[in-house]
């Protein structure tokens, strides 16, 4: 009986995945339907494959039909590349589609730039469906942008393998080298606004270097690609109002416009000094921000005027540095947006700290402040502290959709210093272990002075990361003056130095939607 059902089983499978060809059809007479009537490849970078898009081709008649041909309209020198129902080509013949069926066609291109002579940067074609008085198409779009393309030199092995141009980031503790693929720019450098650039894996500024960013600048990043500041080097970053320098992920189709991990980091490694990032968007990434570098008396990392977004673990993720942050906003991360953690020297003033993540289960606070570290040692775990030397927020706005949003974990050790002034903490609990936790004492007011629990920042929508407040927001006209003073205009260059408010913007009236 096995043997039987073994036999049934393969004459089965032989038989349907044979069955399509045997069947009798019809010449398709030019009344195919589509899922699209133009396909849009949203971003295509010059000479870099494009993400793949796709439509469906339906026969809604009763007998099954043949399409005699599908073709390319540019034919086989189209930049387009297509699949049609699994068959990779330019241009395809007696294409078969079953009665009430459909099939797929992919869309793919890789342009040359330098051959396009629509002056809006569009490469255009079509796929054609059958000729004559039958023919139908579906539009081919594409806009291209030509781009600095910044990617690691490769060599071809004997064994048709590659190796990489590498950036060494130190040794290991057998004096091996630790390296990440990726290209180290050749002394000072600057990034203009004259066309974007798309990096692949990691650009490292060297020792002794400074990388400067014009205002206006887009950088894209591959997956898993990033900057890294090495010791010594710099990196300056002279957005403007208004004229923002965007680091984003090189996935530019709609569906990916606020997706999070779609690249590395920024990493301000240790012994880097003097780094400035003034008017930047930085988004999509795994960390927004990973400053390394071991506190001093001068900042590490003076921010100002920028946002961070759509991060997959921290915001900002400092460690043992020095921070000045003026004017910042950072919201949706999976883990903490910021995170000060072994210690060092944190100022921010008029700042937004608003984690609405709801992508994941989220373990860690909106802000989290420690001076700790733990590592393995002969099996067992080891904790070392380091001093906080000062962790000062003033007119800053803490808040989520957690209970809990402002967490301060102190082992004992080494200094702990911190104060909150004029700030709106999120810090809504019933856990006994934190309400006795002299550090969380709110009305301990050499710690913590004029500080708003709990309140309604009323902001416009976070789920489109839009954080500005409105007019009934608890934050409003609550600012210390002193910090307004320091910072008098906040992140959309409004001035603030009357009636100030908490946070990195100044309230507005929210227009009614109809």
């Amino acid at each position: 009986m096995r043997i039987l059902y073994s036999f049934i089983t393969i004459f089965l499978i032989i038989f349907l995945s044979s069955c399509r060809k045997d069947f009798g059809t019809i010449l398709s007479t030019g009344e195919l339907e589509f899922s699209v009537d133009t396909v849009l490849l949203n971003r295509v970078f010059d000479n870099i494959s494009s993400s793949t898009q796709s439509f469906k081709v339906y026969n809604r008649g009763n007998d099954p039909i043949t399409i005699p041909n599908i073709q390319l309209g540019r034919g086989e020198a189209s930049f387009y590349r297509l699949n049609v129902d699994g068959i990779p080509g330019k241009s395809f013949e007696n294409i078969d589609i079953l009665a009430k069926d459909s099939i797929f066609v992919f869309v793919e291109a890789t342009v040359d730039f330098d051959q396009i002579t629509d002056t809006e940067f569009f490469y255009r074609d079509s796929v054609v469906f059958d000729s004559g008085i039958n023919e139908q198409d579906v539009k081919l779009e594409a806009l291209v942008l030509d781009v600095h393309l910044i990617r690691p030199d490769r060599t071809l092995n004997p064994d048709n393998s590659f190796t990489y141009e590498e950036i060494v980031l130190g040794l290991d503790d057998e004096g091996n080298p630790i390296t990440v693929r990726g290209t180290l720019l050749d002394g000072n450098t600057t990034f203009t606004n004259e066309k974007p650039y798309l990096i692949y894996d990691f650009v490292g500024i060297p020792e002794n270097a400074t990388l400067t960013i014009e205002a206006g600048t887009t950088l894209y990043f591959h997956n898993n690609s990033g900057l890294i500041v090495e010791k010594d080097a710099t990196l300056i970053v002279n957005g403007e109002f208004d004229n923002e320098v965007l680091f984003e992920d090189d996935r530019l189709e709609p569906a990916f416009e606020d997706t999070a991990g779609q690249w590395a980091t920024i990493w301000l490694r240790d012994g880097s000094k003097n780094n400035s990032i003034n008017y930047a968007i930085i988004k999509n990434n795994t960390i927004g921000l990973l400053v390394d570098a071991i506190a001093n008396a001068n900042p590490t990392l003076t921010i100002k005027n920028t946002q961070i977004y759509n991060t997959s673990n921290y915001g900002i993720l400092g460690r043992q540095t020095n921070i000045l942050g003026e004017n910042v906003v950072i919201a949706n991360n999976g883990l903490s947006s910021l995170a000060c953690t072994i210690g060092g020297t944190y100022n921010f003033t008029h700042c937004t700290f608003a984690n609405y993540w709801n992508s994941s289960f989220r373990d860690f606070p909106t802000v989290l402040i420690n001076n700790f570290f733990t590592f393995v040692d002969n099996g067992s775990q080891v904790i070392e502290t380091r001093d906080l030397l000062a962790a000062n927020f003033t007119n800053c706005i803490i808040d989520g959709n957690q209970n809990v949003e402002f967490v301060l974990d102190k082992v004992e050790g080494s200094l702990f210093n911190y104060n909150v002034k004029n700030s709106m903490l999120k810090f809504n609990t019933t856990n006994a272990d934190l309400l006795n936790n002299p550090l969380f004492d709110f009305t301990d007011t050499n710690v913590y002075q004029n500080i708003i629990l709990n309140g309604v920042a009323q902001f416009k929508d976070v789920t489109t990361n839009q954080y500005i407040i409105g007019q009934d927001s608890d934050a409003n006209n609550n600012a210390d003056a002193n910090g307004a003073l320091q910072v008098p205009f906040d992140i959309l260059n409004i001035n603030r130095t009357i009636l100030p408010d908490i946070g990195a913007y100044q309230h507005i009236i929210f227009e009614e939607e109809n």
